[in-house]
């Protein structure tokens, strides 16, 4: 009874981890995506801000991924906005399209925009994990009650060799899950 209860409160929290891990994932996948649409978007913008919109593109990824990436590795979440992100609208602020094909680029721009910063949230929301301290100490203390049940449940007549199997296939499976927890729940961390 007391392994089944674990078992079936990680499954929701492994559930839990594993929702937030992916949206997580995929945020960050939409970011990258939206980045390169921009890029390309800008191409179709007035001749005097396509090279500084590109750039500044450019340096918006770089940003990113060195340092909100290893920020994020860290456990430190930065969800102030990319400094890159107001350059970019700082250039595009005094933009007039001049024909229909630069009106449309402006309209897409923006909604790729709004688009990127969507995916940056998403991305940002995982980094800092989801799962909170209370509920880590319920499944600390549910792994420690379940490992200590199955040492008073030990047998004198049986082997020690079964008795380890027995206490030691139980704490691996415990271990291991929580293990797994921890991976879903800091995305960027890195480490196995």
């Amino acid at each position: 009874v007391l392994a089944t209860g674990f078992a079936i409160f990680a499954g929701f929290v492994v559930f839990l981890a594993f929702a937030s891990y992916d949206q997580s994932r995929s945020g960050a996948e939409r970011e990258a995506l939206a980045v390169i649409q921009q890029y390309e978007t800008a191409q179709f913008l007035p001749e005097n801000v396509r090279g500084p919109l590109g750039s500044e593109l450019v340096c918006y990824g770089r940003y990113v991924v060195g340092q909100e990436w290893l920020a994020m590795g860290s456990g430190r979440v930065d969800d102030t906005i990319n400094p890159w992100a107001l350059a970019l609208f700082r250039t595009l602020q005094p933009v007039e399209p001049e024909s229909a094909a630069q009106e449309a680029a402006y309209g897409k721009w923006l909604d790729q925009t709004s688009d990127r910063e969507e995916a940056r949230r998403d991305r940002i929301h995982g980094a800092s994990g989801i799962i909170p301290t209370s509920v880590w100490l319920v499944l600390f203390l549910t792994g420690i009650v379940v490992f200590a049940f199955m040492l008073f449940f030990a047998d004198s007549a049986e082997r020690r060799r079964s008795q380890a199997m027995l206490i030691g296939s139980a704490t691996t499976v415990l271990v291991a899950t929580l293990l797994v927890i921890n991976a879903l729940d800091n995305p960027y961390g890195g480490d196995v």
